[in-house]
């Protein structure tokens, strides 16, 4: 919501006492003697222009000194939440089906796409960024508060588009570089996988450590049938990345996986205080400096 207001109010209240003053306080004006006076017959009328630009420009003027201000109370940097960073395996075998319902013959990766991108958009308060992994990791979308265009980013991702092996390591690290700007106060990576690390050049150990010096909560998810993902690999790098295992078989229970993980998340990134705030002074002192620069010139003229 967006409010236009004045910065300094009470400004407002020296404008009759400077409309009084500019009426009763004359400019003492050079006498001249000339015996044609009919050549200065539309004086009095200028005179009263004059007067009523000097009212305007220190009207305009006053405005500028209360500082009008454009206030957005729906600026996304006064919201409560966390940065989160969802980290997807996007490798060969996500491509296989059978997790969704029965008669549902779409892949785990298309799954997890339309849950992902559900968990995204009920985030209203959070920023969020995507990396998928596969051989190596990249960044798909940055950390931001866009949860549409983040949705969005979800959808065009496909599984083998990072490689069609298991870099574990390289989704962890990844997702660490993305939060490395971060300013919340709670950073969380979300780690969804279906297979065991074996490719990259970094490995778990190594990104956990990275975790840790970050101050990341890492949460680890393992989709697929027992024994398919690397369950002790994933409960030893969500506990030591102060977060939680989760292991999910099918489409309804990852789905509770991450309605569980949306409750465990709560937290201030900054001070409700805190709005933005856009100051449009210049637009009022601009035209007063204009009118005031012009009648000097004019009076100069005149005089």
């Amino acid at each position: 919501m967006n409010i236009f207001s004045f910065q300094f109010l009470w400004a407002f209240f020296a404008l009759p006492l400077l409309i009084y003053c500019l009426y009763r306080c004359k400019v003492a004006i050079r006498q001249h003697y000339f015996p044609h006076l009919h050549f200065f017959t539309k004086l009095n009328k200028w005179r009263n222009f004059e007067w009523l630009l000097k009212a305007l420009a220190v009207a305009i003027m006053v405005g500028a000194l209360a500082t009008p201000v454009m206030i957005d109370y729906s600026d996304p940097r006064n919201r409560n939440g966390v940065d989160i960073v969802l980290s997807i395996d996007g490798s060969g075998s996500m491509n296989a089906s059978g997790f969704g319902e029965e008669g549902n013959r779409a892949s785990r990766f298309e799954i997890v796409q339309k849950i992902a991108s559900d968990f995204v958009m009920k985030r209203s308060q959070d920023n969020i960024g995507i990396v998928e992994f596969g051989d190596f990791a990249f960044i798909a979308s940055p950390i931001t508060y866009e949860k549409e265009i983040i949705a969005q980013m979800i959808g065009y991702l496909s599984y083998g588009m990072a490689g069609q092996n298991t870099a574990i390591g390289e989704g962890i690290a990844m997702g660490v570089r993305a939060l490395r700007d971060s300013k919340a106060a709670s950073k969380v990576i979300i780690l969804l996988t279906d297979g065991e690390h074996n490719s990259g050049s970094i490995s778990p150990k190594e990104a956990i450590g990275m975790v840790k010096k970050e101050k990341i909560r890492l949460y680890t998810i393992g989709i697929g049938a027992k024994g398919e993902f690397d369950s002790p690999l994933l409960e030893q790098l969500a506990r030591d990345g102060n977060g939680a295992f989760f292991a999910a078989t099918n489409e309804k229970e990852l789905q509770e996986v991450y309605a569980q993980i949306d409750t465990m998340e709560r937290s201030r990134i900054k001070s409700a205080h805190n709005v933005l705030e856009e100051h449009y002074f210049q637009w009022f002192l601009s035209p007063a400096l204009f009118f005031l620069g012009w009648l000097m010139w004019r009076r100069r003229g005149v005089l």
